[in-house]
């Protein structure tokens, strides 16, 4: 079989987690003599001409495993024809965590109670929004940005004084309030699901004090096996969102029912590799190809 892929990374700052998740995909790829190319984003030209046409000058590949999150570029890549892993659609559900949780009501998945923040682009702000927040959200909850990966952008807000200056930080940006839960304070479970079914599961736990528990924000990982409940509510929320590959973080409820947090289209593979010993890159790499078949 001559398969010949392209992996495609964000031009600009790119941290260790998905160049790592590059070179462990070509190195699956390689064990199955298939070709896995790299390319930058501002290396890859999807041309829009003064005719209206739209112009690949990309080349031939069977596939793209899109590790990067500009919508725009992936939309067009798809209208040329290639195949990308994760889709430009599953990237934007994703990518906007506001758009993950609408996508997701409605399918009996118990998720944090959100708000969405308004749309701001005067500078106005006021006091009676905030009080909104307050009535249906009980101190403390979280502020996140819909964007952002590795606990960035997520707050835990304790009181008006707080929540008032993180509304001001953030006013311009796409923003949502949500319900803390308190069980799961520096705990959560990220499972890694590829092709609708899930491959690896690592519990979080955060030992530095801090309620994230991203391995980024000083959480370690360690192998669990969770109850079907999770299983189920992660393959239910794959299989909504459409995604070949993704991580679902769950948080545990006060009864220890799964509640959904995020939906990751590219999670890294280093810490749960790492963790579970699972050759997480060779079981996508496999799916990839069974998928082009």
């Amino acid at each position: 079989m001559s398969i010949k892929g392209l992996a495609i990374l964000n031009a600009y700052g790119v941290s260790s987690g998905p160049i790592h998740f590059y070179e462990r995909m070509a190195e699956e790829f390689n064990k199955l003599s298939l070709t896995l190319d790299l390319a930058k984003s501002d290396e890859v030209m999807a041309v829009l001409t003064s005719e209206g046409n739209l112009e690949n000058r990309l080349g031939h590949y069977d596939f793209i495993l899109y590790l990067d999150k500009d919508l725009y570029l992936s939309i067009m890549l798809e209208k040329a024809g290639y195949r990308l892993f994760d889709t430009a659609r599953s990237i934007e559900l994703c990518d906007d965590k506001m758009l993950t949780h609408i996508a997701l009501s409605g399918y009996g998945i118990k998720m944090p109670k959100t708000i969405s923040g308004p749309l701001n682009y005067t500078g106005a702000k006021t006091d009676e929004f905030l009080d909104r927040v307050e009535k249906e959200l009980a101190y403390p909850f979280i502020m996140k940005s819909n964007y952002g990966s590795l606990g960035k952008e997520v707050r835990l807000i304790n009181n008006r004084a707080e929540l008032a200056e993180n509304e001001k930080r953030l006013l311009f940006s796409p923003r949502l309030y949500q319900e803390f839960i308190a069980s799961s304070f520096g705990v959560d479970n990220r499972l890694i699901l590829i092709g609708g079914k899930v491959v690896a599961c690592m519990k979080r736990r955060n030992l530095t004090g801090d309620f994230r528990s991203n391995l980024a924000q000083g959480g370690i990982g360690e192998k669990v096996e969770l109850p079907i409940s999770y299983i189920e509510t992660a393959q239910k929320a794959a299989d909504i969102l459409g995604l070949d590959y993704c991580g679902i973080d769950l948080l545990e409820g006060k009864d220890g029912e799964p509640v959904l947090c995020e939906v990751n289209s590219n999670a890294f593979i280093t810490g749960v590799e790492k963790v579970t010993g699972i050759n997480v890159a060779g079981a996508y790499a496999k799916h990839i190809i069974k998928s082009l078949s």
